[in-house]
């Protein structure tokens, strides 16, 4: 795997990858990009992220996209925001501890 200095989600289900939001100067668009490329797979996939969810946004437009579990490096100052809206909206958030995107 090559790291880039970027920000990149990608969904999986059923072990493949089904979108993938790379390349993106923000997290939003790049969030967006891997659920169109998902489409219909992202019904109870899982949203991996290299770079933290400093806010709640992301997480619920996962959500609402269908997504049931994130997967994310945390150690944003606002970390509680996003794991506030994942349990408000029943999402597993799996904080990694290891940040893989710098700035």
């Amino acid at each position: 795997m090559i790291l880039k200095k970027t920000r990149l989600y990608f969904n999986g289900r059923d072990r493949a990858t089904a979108g993938i939001g790379a390349g993106q100067m923000n997290r939003v668009g790049a969030v967006d990009i891997a659920l169109k490329q998902a489409g219909e797979k992202t019904q109870g996939a899982t949203l991996a992220s290299d770079g933290f969810f400093p806010f709640d946004d992301s997480v619920r437009t996962a959500a609402e996209a269908g997504i049931s579990a994130i997967i994310q490096p945390g150690g944003s100052r606002r970390d509680e925001d996003s794991i506030k809206a994942a349990n408000e909206l029943g999402l597993v958030m799996i904080l990694t501890g290891t940040r893989h995107f710098l700035h």
